[in-house]
């Protein structure tokens, strides 16, 4: 059964520096460990792929990238750079590598071209977004020319888990909170949502959001966000479907960095089968207990398969 996995990182030399903002969500031990692998999309990469079963990676920037500089022109500049490296090594293996649009979301316009560069010029399978971009959250009206792109496109928009713009008091004293063990989740989580209230979906019925980590919590709230949205105050015009429609119409999610049958048999139900993809996290994950996992998951076989590598291929773009 053919795996193709997306949610597989990598830097190149210009952005390894930006990754150091992640490290105050890490165990200091750990923080810079993963910057060689990160690097590395060589042989070495390659037997991890072959060890684990993965046949097809489609890379992406480790986040924050060029969304944390200041500098718009700069920005731009390192993003085009690191979407052509990346279309450089996909030529080189193109059984074996795709890729996501690193993108400088301080631009929208400019992002947006840069986005149909990638997918039309390069053969990418779709952008990732680290999170908001200076403050600014995908929703915003300025970001509205990108999405109008996306959609026309019909190419995917991952987005990736980041730090808001300051520490929530309900993180303070409880350093564990804040990071991959429950933060970034809510973060990822609360910036789908924010897209759906605006209306992103109901303009751009063709734009579709892909969410890592098993849907980010999504999928298992769904009857409740149906059941508490007419009841809460929500300055948003009125949505003409339950957020539930958008969640599994132009929402999915990917298996990356949740190991587990139970919230893979909620995302299947909450997103439906046609929705669920797999992905591992490499490196900040184990590869070949993803493997593992996968190969003996409780679900039947034709799910399975789509869940595998099916979906992926309806899913994004330029890929077969």
């Amino acid at each position: 059964m053919k795996r193709i996995a997306l949610e597989e990182h990598f830097l190149t030399p210009e952005l390894a520096g930006y990754i150091e903002e992640t490290y105050q969500n890490v165990n200091k031990d750990l923080a810079s460990m993963a910057v060689p692998r990160l690097l590395d999309v060589g042989q070495e990469r390659l037997d991890v792929m072959d060890g684990c079963g993965l046949d097809f990676a489609v890379l992406s920037i480790a986040g924050p990238g060029v969304q944390i500089e200041p500098d718009v022109e700069l920005a731009c500049k390192l993003a085009a750079k690191a979407n052509d490296d990346l279309a450089d090594i996909m030529a080189k293996r193109p059984d074996r590598y795709g890729g996501l649009a690193h993108l400088a979301m301080q631009d929208p316009r400019r992002a947006a071209d840069e986005l149909e560069r990638c997918v039309t010029d390069l053969g990418f399978q779709g952008a990732m977004v680290n999170g908001q971009t200076l403050g600014v959250y995908l929703d915003a009206p300025e970001n509205e020319v990108f999405w109008e792109r996306a959609a026309a496109l019909k190419a995917p928009v991952y987005i990736h888990p980041g730090n808001p713009v300051a520490m929530p008091s309900c993180f303070e004293g409880h350093p564990g909170l804040w990071g991959p063990f429950w933060s970034w989740g809510v973060e990822t989580a609360t910036h789908a949502l924010r897209l759906i209230l605006a209306g992103v979906f109901e303009r751009h019925p063709d734009a579709r959001l892909i969410l890592g980590h098993m849907g980010e919590t999504l999928p298992f709230m769904t009857w409740r966000f149906d059941s508490r949205l007419p009841v809460s105050y929500h300055p948003e015009p009125p949505l003409p479907h339950a957020p539930s429609y958008y969640l599994k119409k132009n929402v999915t999610c990917t298996t990356s960095g949740v190991f587990d049958d139970t919230p893979l048999r909620c995302a299947l139900e909450g997103f439906g089968e046609d929705n669920v993809m797999y992905s591992i996290d490499y490196p900040f994950e184990a590869a070949a207990e993803a493997g593992k996992w996968i190969e003996k998951a409780d679900i039947p076989d034709a799910v399975k398969e789509k869940v595998c590598s099916k979906n992926a291929q309806n899913i994004l773009l330029n890929l077969k």
